[in-house]
C-alpha cells in the first residue's frame, strides 16, 4: 500500500513546512502550512507556482502586505449565526479580523499602477465592512468596558450615576471634614463596601455615626459604615447600575446582531486572507531560499541548475546539477561514504514535493521539474523490530512495496541498493531491481557501492552512471555530482592515507577480481579524461575572459576617441559660430551706412551701390559658413608624407583642418597619437599632413582677426545667452547682467536662446528687451538661427 506520508517523512518535508509556517502571520495560516501537501493535478501545481512567483514579485516591489494576529473568527461567527450574544472581548476579536481584512484591501488598491492577475480573484474576495468595524470600535472600549456613546440611553444613565456619586460624595466629604465628627472616624477618608459607599468609623463610637453596618477591618477596631444621608442615593446609584448592566446586555445583543447579518461575507474573506497569506508565506520563504519557479512537465523529465538543499545552511551546501528523462531514465550514483549521494537523492525528492506544493525551489533558472503521480522512496537504515526484520529485511519489504507501486509517472529513490547482505547476491538482485522499475518506465535514482553496476551503467539504454566526487589529498568529500563519471570506494587509497601498512593493501589488492580491476580501470580513465576536459574547459574560460577584457578595452578606447572627436566638434562650431556673428554683425553695419548714403545722394547712385553691396555681402556670409563647416569634404590629392613622422612634428589634421603635435606612433606605423591643446587623440597617418617648421602658420587655419573685435580667446562673455529651464523671473534677471558684460565686452550682436515653448518667457525677453536703453533693436531668428526659439538683439557701442 502506497505510504506518502512516509515518504514526506524521509525526505523532511515536514521541516519545510515549519520554515513555511514560521513566515505566517495568522494562526490558521500556520496551521495550513503545517498541513500542506503535494496537490494532485498539474494544472493546479501549475496555478500555485504562478501565484507564489507573483507574490515574490509583488514583495519585491511593494513589500508584503501586513496580515496582523486576528484570531480565526470562525466560531464567533457561527455562534452570532445561532442567535449567540458575544461578549465584548469577542466583538474586539471579529473588530480585529475586519481591521485585517480592510487593511490587505487597501494594500491592493494603493499598488493600482502594478496589474495583479494570477492573485486578483483572492484580493476581489476581500470584502470590507467599514459600517460594522466603525459600529464596532465607536462602542465597545476594551475587553471590560463600552463606551458612554455606545447608545443614547447607556449615555444618560451613566450621566446620572455620576451625578448620584457627586452628591454622595460631597455629602460624605461634609461627614469626614466635621472637625466633631473627626474624632469619631479612623481616618478622613471615603471608601466603598459592596459597591456602597462608607466611612471608616472607630468601633467605639459605631452609635456616633447613625448609618447601615457593611464590613468590619480585621482587627475588629473600624467599623466601615454607610451614613443615613446617603443610603437613598446610594440606592438610587444601585437602581441605575443595574439600568446600565440591561443595557450593555442589549447593545451586545445588537452587535452580536449586526455581526450575525454579515457572518457569512466575514468568513469568506477571512478564508481568502488567510489564503492570501499562506501564498506571501511562500513567497518569503521562496526570498530566503533564492527560490525560481521552475518549469513544470507531466513528461517525467527533471532538470536542476545548481540546486541546493533547503534545509542545509547556505554556507555549506555545494549546489548539484543533475537530468533525468531526458537522455536517461535511470542514474546510478557511486562513490565513497559521506560523500553526498544521499544528499543528493534528498535534495530531487524533497524539491519535486516542493515544487507540487507550489513552493519555489532554491535552484537556478531554467529548471524544471516534472509532475508525478507517486513519489517512492527507501532511504535510511530503520530495523522494523515488530517485525523481527533485519537491515536487509526491512529494505526489501520497502522495495517490494516500490516495484508495485511504480509506474510510468513515478520518481524511485533508493539508497545503498542491495546492501546489507552478501555483495556478489546484493548486487546482482540490486540490478535486477533497477531492470524491473525500468521496464515499469519509473524514473530511477539509486546509490550503491557496487562495482557490477557501475559496468550496468555503462552498457545499459538509458541508464548512466555519476559520481559524488571525493578529494584523496585531503581526504574529504567535495560533494560535487559528477553526471556520466562513475565513481571509486578509494579504500586502498583512502587506508594507505590513514597509514596503514602497504603490505596489507598490496595483499587485498591481490584479492580483487579481473573484472572488478577491470572496472575500476575504466573508472580511473573516465575520471582521468574528465578532469583534462575540466582542465581544458577552465583555459578555454581563461581564453574567453581574456578576450572579453580586450574587448571592453577597444569598446573603452573607441568611446574616448568617439568623445574627444566630439570635443573637437564642439570646439570648431565655436570658433564657427564666432566668425560668422561678427561677418553677419559687419554685413549688417555696411547696409545700414549704404541706406543712409542712399537718402544723401541722388537715388540711382544709391540704388546701384547698394545692391553692389549687398550681393557682395550675401557671397561674402555664403564663403564665411562654409568655412565654419567643420568637416571639410577635401579632396586627398594621393598626399604621401614626405619624410616618416617623428614624436614632435607639427601636422595638419585634414579632415577637419586643425594642427596638432604629435606625442606617439603606433608599433605599427599606421597610427598617431596627437595633441591639439588639451585635446588628445589617436588618430590614422593617412589623415595627416606634415607641416614644416617654415611654413607654419602662426594662427589656426580659417580664422582672422576683425578690427574692433574680441578674439574668443580674450573674450569673457559669449556671443549666446541660454535661458532654456530658468523661471520668467530669474531669466530677466539673469539677462540683464549679460546685457551689462556684453556691453562692457564690446560685443554688439547677441543671441538669446529662450525657447518656443508657450511663449511666455520669449514675451518677457521682448518686453525686457524694448525698455532696456543699451538695445537698439532686435527681431526673431530665421531659418538656420533657430528661428522663433532665439532672440537677435543688436547693442550700442
Amino acid at each position: 500500500m502506497y505510504d506518502c506520508e512516509k515518504n514526506y517523512q524521509l525526505l523532511e518535508l515536514s521541516a519545510v513546512l515549519n520554515l513555511l509556517s514560521q513566515q505566517a502571520s495568522l494562526e490558521l495560516t500556520k496551521e495550513a502550512a503545517i498541513n500542506l501537501r503535494p496537490f494532485s493535478d498539474i494544472e493546479t501545481v501549475k496555478h500555485e507556482l504562478e501565484k507564489t512567483d507573483e507574490a515574490v514579485i509583488l514583495s519585491a516591489k511593494y513589500a508584503s502586505p501586513s496580515f496582523g494576529k486576528a484570531t480565526n473568527p470562525y466560531s464567533l461567527l457561527t455562534r452570532c449565526e445561532v442567535g449567540a450574544v458575544l461578549t465584548m472581548a469577542e466583538l474586539l476579536a471579529v473588530l480585529d479580523s475586519l481591521r485585517v481584512i480592510r487593511k490587505v484591501k487597501e494594500w491592493q488598491i494603493n499598488i493600482s499602477d502594478h496589474k495583479i492577475v494570477k492573485l486578483l480573484d483572492l484580493f476581489e474576495g476581500l470584502i470590507p465592512n467599514k459600517y460594522l468595524e466603525d459600529l464596532i470600535s465607536t462602542s465597545i472600549k476594551n475587553e471590560d468596558e463600552m463606551y458612554d456613546n455606545a447608545s443614547t440611553e447607556l449615555a444618560e444613565i451613566r450621566r446620572k450615576i455620576r451625578r448620584e456619586s457627586a452628591k454622595i460624595k460631597d455629602k460624605l466629604d461634609s461627614v469626614v471634614k466635621n472637625h466633631s465628627k473627626a474624632k469619631y472616624l479612623q481616618e478622613a477618608i471615603v471608601t466603598q463596601r459592596d459597591g456602597r459607599y462608607v466611612v471608616p468609623v472607630k468601633a467605639e463610637y459605631k452609635n456616633e455615626i447613625p448609618g447601615i453596618l457593611h464590613d468590619t477591618s480585621s482587627s475588629g477596631a473600624t467599623l466601615f459604615i454607610e451614613p443615613m444621608s446617603v443610603v437613598e442615593s446610594n440606592n438610587e446609584i444601585r437602581v441605575l447600575q443595574t439600568r446600565e448592566k440591561e443595557e450593555i446586555d442589549r447593545i451586545l445583543a445588537e452587535l452580536s446582531m449586526k455581526v450575525s447579518d454579515f457572518a457569512k461575507p466575514i468568513k469568506a474573506s477571512y478564508s481568502a486572507l488567510v489564503e492570501l497569506d499562506l501564498i506571501f508565506a511562500k513567497a518569503s520563504l521562496a526570498y530566503k531560499m533564492r527560490g525560481i519557479m521552475p518549469k513544470i512537465n507531466s513528461e517525467g523529465r527533471v532538470i536542476l541548475n545548481n540546486a541546493r538543499h533547503p534545509l542545509i545552511e547556505k554556507s555549506k551546501v555545494v549546489p548539484i546539477s543533475l537530468t533525468l528523462g531526458v537522455d536517461f531514465d535511470t542514474l546510478v550514483i557511486t562513490g565513497p561514504n559521506t560523500g553526498g549521494k544521499t544528499v543528493t537523492l534528498k535534495t530531487v525528492g524533497l524539491l519535486t514535493i516542493m515544487a507540487m506544493c507550489g513552493l519555489l525551489i532554491p535552484a537556478d533558472t531554467n529548471s524544471e521539474i516534472s509532475f508525478f503521480d507517486r513519489i517512492l522512496v527507501d532511504i535510511g537504515d530503520k530495523q522494523s523490530i515488530e517485525q523481527s526484520l533485519s537491515t536487509f529485511s526491512s529494505h526489501m519489504v520497502n522495495i517490494i512495496n516500490i516495484i508495485e507501486e511504480s509506474k510510468n509517472n513515478s520518481l524511485v529513490l533508493l539508497d545503498e541498493l542491495g546492501g546489507g547482505t552478501d555483495p556478489v547476491e546484493g548486487a546482482a538482485l540490486a540490478k535486477a531491481i533497477m531492470i524491473k522499475l525500468a521496464q515499469n518506465s519509473a524514473k530511477t535514482i539509486a546509490t550503491t557501492h557496487y562495482p557490477e553496476l557501475k559496468g550496468y551503467a555503462v552498457d545499459a539504454y538509458r541508464v548512466e552512471n555519476a559520481s559524488c566526487e571525493f578529494d584523496i589529498k585531503s581526504l574529504k568529500p567535495t560533494y560535487r555530482l559528477l553526471i556520466g563519471v562513475p565513481g571509486k570506494s578509494n579504500a586502498f587509497k583512502i587506508s594507505l592515507k590513514l597509514g596503514i601498512d602497504k603490505d596489507i593493501v598490496e595483499l587485498a589488492n591481490t584479492f580483487v577480481t579481473d573484472e572488478n580491476r577491470q572496472i575500476d580501470n575504466i573508472t580511473s580513465a573516465l575520471e582521468a579524461a574528465r578532469q583534462e576536459a575540466e582542465t581544458e574547459r577552465m583555459k578555454a574560460k581563461i581564453a574567453r575572459e581574456e578576450a572579453d577584457k580586450l574587448r571592453l578595452n577597444a569598446e573603452k578606447s573607441l568611446n574616448e576617441a568617439k568623445q574627444t572627436y566630439e570635443s573637437m566638434m564642439e570646439k570648431a562650431k565655436n570658433d564657427a559660430s564666432y566668425i560668422i556673428d561678427n561677418a553677419r554683425y559687419k554685413s549688417n553695419s555696411l547696409l545700414t551706412s549704404l541706406e543712409e548714403m542712399k537718402k544723401q545722394f541722388s537715388a540711382e547712385n544709391a540704388s546701384k551701390l547698394y545692391n553692389a553691396a549687398k550681393s557682395i555681402t550675401n557671397q561674402t556670409l555664403v564663403s564665411v559658413e562654409k568655412e565654419s563647416d567643420p568637416i571639410i569634404n577635401r579632396d586627398s590629392e594621393n598626399y604621401i608624407l614626405p619624410r616618416p613622422l617623428k614624436i614632435g612634428d607639427s601636422v595638419l589634421l585634414f579632415d577637419i583642418n586643425k594642427h596638432a603635435t604629435v606625442e606617439q606612433i603606433s608599433s605599427n606605423e599606421k597610427r598617431i597619437y596627437v595633441s591639439m591643446g588639451n585635446i588628445k587623440t589617436w588618430t590614422e597617418i593617412v589623415n595627416v599632413r606634415l607641416v614644416e617648421e617654415k611654413t607654419k602658420p602662426n594662427k589656426p587655419a580659417g580664422t582672422r582677426r576683425i578690427t574692433g573685435i574680441k578674439s574668443k580667446a580674450e573674450r569673457d562673455i559669449k556671443y549666446e545667452f541660454d535661458m532654456r529651464g530658468m523661471t520668467t523671473d530669474e531669466g530677466i534677471i539673469e539677462l540683464d547682467r549679460y546685457i551689462d558684460g556684453a556691453v562692457l565686452a564690446g560685443i554688439t550682436s547677441v543671441t538669446i536662446i529662450h525657447g518656443k515653448g508657450t511663449g511666455a518667457l520669449r514675451n518677457a525677453v521682448h518686453s525686457f528687451l524694448k525698455s532696456n536703453k543699451n538695445i537698439i533693436t532686435f527681431r526673431l531668428g530665421v531659418f538656420g538661427e533657430g528661428e522663433s526659439g532665439v532672440t537677435i538683439a543688436e547693442i550700442k557701442t
